[in-house]
């Protein structure tokens, strides 16, 4: 899964030098500012729950977890809620919503799960979807049954 966004990322970064060059104009060469959000407390995973790159957040892998107990919920509806808050909450952070996401990979333990994902997936947006990996996976961290990580850019 972080190939892919690794690839991506490689294929946008080798495509803006060539358009500039035909367009005639150079990239400018700044250093984009970097923010980063912490996982909430007490998270001691070493990774930062979002990074914002000048006008691009990427977002780590999110499970729908209770908030409470820190495992997924039985119930399949209250963890799709839990996992599209969390998002909501990061992208909000960075003062985006879930229509600046560009691309999206989700990661599921069982793909007979795949509409019931869409249809929840599919009321978060006004606007058009961003594109999509959907792949199926072992078990998914504490014993959830989606993993959701994405890269927003800001409208």
């Amino acid at each position: 899964m972080i190939a892919r966004i690794l690839s991506l990322i490689a294929i946008v970064t080798l495509a803006v030098p060539s358009m500039h060059a035909q367009v005639g104009t150079a990239p400018a060469q700044t250093h984009a500012q970097r923010r980063y959000f912490k996982l909430p407390a007490p998270s001691q995973s070493p990774v930062s729950q979002a990074v914002l790159v000048g006008d691009t957040l990427f977002i780590s892998g999110r499970v729908g977890l209770d908030p409470k107990s820190g495992k997924a919920p039985d119930n399949l509806d209250d963890e799709l809620k839990n996992l599209f808050d969390i998002y909501k909450a990061v992208l909000a952070d960075a003062g985006m919503t879930m229509d600046d996401l560009v691309y999206v990979e989700v990661s599921t333990s069982d793909l007979s799960l795949y509409d019931k994902f869409n249809t929840a997936y599919r009321a978060q947006f006004s606007r058009d979807f961003p594109a999509r990996g959907f792949t199926g996976a072992g078990s998914i961290f504490r014993g959830g049954h989606f993993e959701m990580m994405g890269i927003a850019v800001r409208r």
